[in-house]
């Protein structure tokens, strides 16, 4: 084991378990993970995780020169610290990203409150302070206990750029760890498990991990009832936007967009206000990667979407009290406001129930085929000045020859952008990008300040066809000045991505054909735009 005598500088690399343990605990206790009175148990629990019996002393000036100077030790370098103590006594692989982030979940463990302990504060917070001071200990305890790696999150790339529908903002998404083929081999051969059934089931709530599963042994969940059934509260490990939350169904079953979702929807906003919470398409191509498990997300994040303008106004006979706005927005879009809970809810439930079954082969849209349905929305729900406001995104899944991927997907030309299916945070506005797009616009910048083409480089040779087409006798001063030129120009690809996605596009046509939808539900023009 590494030593460091008096004299030594305190570099990481010469501390050894003692001097790293010292250093997390304080971290623990400076983080409210754990108080005075625990400091011998959580020792005891770290000592057991590295495998070691008892960590050597050291001097109370060397414990002195750690206090000190523990802000030069920040959480990730501690960590890595322990990763290779634990490698030396064979606990971890530290040459793989997976086998560390199950060890480390492992060890921050060690310093956190039960679940039990965790959901008693929450509550605690909320009846006699809050909602907001309860969600706020609960995001800061899931950042501090490194479920939310802020470390990695940080280096994810963001900007933001000017549409016809607003400002736009764009994400390139890093936090995500890219595929070791060492682990995917590993998952191959890994023994077969369905235990928990998927990452969002509650049960990966302390779950060690395994080759083919993320270790959550730091991760904290909180009980909420929706219509009447069991949920759980979450945030999100990526984090893609402020205080990004999961609500996760207690019960693994399948998306389903219906009356009782956009009960559940309002339930949460009820309960916390100053949150939206809004739930995927419950169909492929046009829903979100985990389509299995029933869940919603939301937070605390004011996204472009809800900055939309109008673009015409309805009334419905029978819900006077709901105005209909029909959005300004490159996918088609209904906000439904009103004080009445139950009129919007009566007449969401009457709009999908409708979509659902509605065809016009003018606008490519049909209900079904061969038995398959098609039609269903994208849904947002949140409070504003007091009142219920849910938007409605109509969303179609049919395929075609032209368009294999999906009518209202991104279309082809757009796919060296983006070709991943547009879900309910990118419906809002806010682009999550692929992170091979960081190397490729690096690249881009290089070449086009060089002046050199793209066709001949196989990374960027699906980007040349666009480059050429926005940047014809183009003269740039600097690389930063071409970077914030690709910034823009990706973002209006981005945009022109969210118009393939549109069942009636915001044209005089599109117009009749969405007023021919809403008037077999009686709903009326109030007002022209």
């Amino acid at each position: 084991m590494n030593r460091i005598n008096e004299d030594q500088s305190l570099e990481l690399g010469t501390l050894g378990a003692a001097e790293y343990i010292y250093l997390l605990m304080r971290y623990g206790e400076a983080k409210e993970l754990f108080y005075p009175g625990d400091r011998r148990y959580v020792k005891n629990r770290l000592l057991s995780c590295l495998g070691l019996d008892e960590a050597e002393a050291f001097s109370r000036r060397v414990r002195e020169a750690l206090r000190k100077k523990s802000d030069d030790y920040p959480l990730p370098l501690i960590l890595r610290g322990l990763i290779e103590i634990a490698e030396k006594q064979g606990l971890v692989d530290a040459s793989r990203i997976s086998s560390c982030d199950r060890y480390d979940a492992e060890l921050m463990d060690c310093l956190m409150p039960r679940p039990s302990e965790v959901q008693r504060h929450f509550s605690y917070l909320y009846k006699t302070q809050s909602p907001l001071k309860a969600t706020q200990y609960f995001y800061a305890l899931s950042q501090n206990s490194n479920y939310i790696r802020r470390d990695r999150i940080a280096k994810d790339l963001h900007w933001t750029c000017r549409s016809k529908y607003g400002t736009i903002e764009i994400s390139v998404n890093l936090s995500k760890p890219e595929k070791d083929p060492r682990d995917i081999a590993a998952a191959l051969e890994a023994k077969s498990s369905s235990y928990p059934e998927c990452a969002l089931c509650k049960e990966s709530e302390g779950y060690a991990g395994r080759e083919n599963f993320p270790g959550r042994a730091n991760h904290r969940i909180i009980p909420v009832e929706l219509d009447g059934r069991p949920y759980f509260f979450q945030y999100s490990p990526y984090v893609y936007y402020t205080e990004h939350c999961i609500v996760l169904s207690s019960a693994h079953v399948p998306m389903k967009i219906s009356r009782g979702s956009m009960t559940a929807l309002f339930d949460f906003i009820e309960i916390f206000p100053h949150y939206f919470l809004g739930s995927n398409a419950d169909l492929p191509i046009v829903g979100g990667s985990i389509l299995s498990h029933d869940h919603f997300q939301g937070g605390n994040h004011k996204f472009p979407m809800e900055n939309a303008k109008r673009r015409s106004s309805y009334k419905s006979e029978r819900y006077s009290s709901v105005e209909i706005q029909h959005l300004e927005w490159p996918l088609t879009s209904l906000r439904l406001s009103s004080n009445k809970r139950s009129e919007v809810l009566d007449l969401a439930e009457e709009i999908l129930n409708a979509w659902r079954s509605y065809s016009d082969p003018d606008f490519n849209i049909l209900a079904e085929t061969d038995e398959a349905s098609h039609n269903t929305i994208t849904c947002i729900a949140r409070r504003y000045q007091g009142a219920y406001q849910m938007d409605l995104v109509l969303r179609n899944n049919r395929c075609d020859a032209e368009h294999p991927m999906g009518i209202f997907h991104p279309h082809a030309e757009k796919h060296h952008i983006k070709k991943e299916n547009i879900g309910l945070i990118e419906v809002m506005g806010l682009a999550v990008l692929p992170a091979r797009l960081r190397d490729e616009i690096e690249a881009m910048v290089e070449k086009l300040e060089l002046g050199e083409s793209l066709r001949d480089d196989p990374l960027l040779e699906k980007h040349a066809d666009w480059i050429e087409s926005i940047t014809p006798r183009k003269q740039f001063k600097s690389r930063d000045e071409i970077r914030k030129f690709l910034e823009r120009e990706i973002g209006r690809v981005f945009v022109s991505v969210l118009e393939d996605c549109a069942v009636f596009p915001l044209s005089s046509d599109g117009d009749a054909g969405l007023e021919k939808f809403l008037a077999r539900l009686a709903i009326k023009s109030n007002y022209a735009r």
